[in-house]
């Protein structure tokens, strides 16, 4: 196997200008740069290359800690493995999930979640949650976790930061029904703590994580430029999938249009993207890019769905050189293949209710 790595001269990002007003003081960029061409050895001759994903992995659950530690000590060693996003809330359960999984698998990818930079059961050791980034970034690097665009062999991994903004949802909001708000609702206006420059009503944030992958570009490029095949990951939501209120807070539309920057607006039948967040397994071809989210979720939600979750993941999306084939029994995306969105119905499907 013949490993192209793309890592920072310092993951603790040094406090650089930078174009975007977005891009403040308290997100150390690094200059990223090329490192000699990696022989590994570590790929069979049977299947060739794996890359399985999850998202999700919510492990301040002990059910869902029990189920990392339960993966496999042997199965997985030669394998790839992209987390898209959630880990844990706490630092602690970040460290000992993370460094579990790269004891299992032979590469681990990470793109971080709205979970894993709560600030609420920290004791106040953070000032916000870019510092707690920060130090998720720099346990990424102790612990040889991938955070940067890697080609391995001909198949392009890239790993894409990203946050939500209310605009995303660009549907008639529904007051037929009363829908509370979602400073309400949503944990994050409160377990996330953000400098003055930065707000979850804007596409402040948004934005700031989209700028973060433009130090990643020369490497995206030479992802282009060699690999025939793709997987893009991020936790959230590059497109409109999901209703009512929720698209609010889980998708970017500067997501799309990096995913599109790559690959074009028709896409490519090579071409892969992987997200998490919302907790529903998706696996549909929308505009000629596969969009696949597979998570594990609350230990609550894998008991009350007919679709589970624990017993077949993490799902194997690459091997034998190709994309496998769809994941079984996936309602969201399946239903949706055949009916339009209908954004101003209320009625809640039968496998959500």
């Amino acid at each position: 196997m013949v490993v192209v790595r793309y890592i920072p001269s310092c993951l603790t990002l040094s406090h650089q200008s930078s174009p975007s007003n977005y891009i403040s003081k308290h997100i150390p960029f690094g200059k990223y740069k090329p490192v000699c061409v990696k022989k590994a050895s570590s790929v069979r001759d049977d299947v060739g290359l794996r890359v399985f994903v999850v998202s999700d992995l919510h492990t301040d659950y002990v059910e869902n800690m029990k189920w990392v530690k339960c993966l496999s000590t042997l199965r997985y060693n030669n394998d790839v493995l992209l987390v898209a996003g959630d880990v844990a809330e706490t630092y602690n359960n970040f460290i000992l999930t993370m460094s579990t999984l790269k004891d299992r698998f032979n590469h681990v990818f990470y793109v971080p979640g709205n979970h894993d930079l709560w600030c609420r059961r920290e004791g106040g050791d953070y000032l916000h949650s870019l510092k707690k980034l920060n130090k998720l970034l720099d346990a990424c690097k102790a612990l040889g976790v991938e955070i940067n665009p890697m080609v391995i062999n001909d198949l392009g991994i890239i790993p894409l930061f990203s946050w939500y903004h209310e605009s995303f949802d660009k549907d008639k909001d529904i007051t037929s029904i009363c829908i509370p708000s979602l400073e309400m609702t949503r944990k994050d206006f409160h377990a996330c703590k953000w400098p003055e420059e930065l707000s979850s009503g804007d596409t402040s944030l948004a934005l700031y994580f989209d700028e973060m992958n433009e130090i990643n570009q020369s490497a995206i490029k030479v992802v282009q430029k060699t690999c025939t095949q793709t997987i893009m990951f991020s936790h959230f939501v590059p497109r409109m999938f999901f209703y009512p209120k929720l698209p609010k807070i889980i998708g970017s539309d500067s997501l799309e249009l990096r995913i599109r920057s790559i690959h074009g607006n028709e896409g490519s039948g090579s071409a892969c993207h992987v997200f998490g967040h919302t907790h529903f397994y998706w696996d549909a071809v929308i505009d000629g890019i596969r969009y696949a989210q597979a998570p594990l979720a609350y230990p609550r939600e894998r008991k009350r769905r007919m679709n589970g979750g624990e017993n077949w993941l993490p799902f194997c999306i690459y091997s034998e050189g190709k994309f496998s084939d769809k994941m079984s029994t996936c309602y969201w995306s399946d239903y949706y293949s055949v009916n339009p969105r209908t954004p101003c119905n209320t009625q809640l499907a039968p496998w959500v209710a």
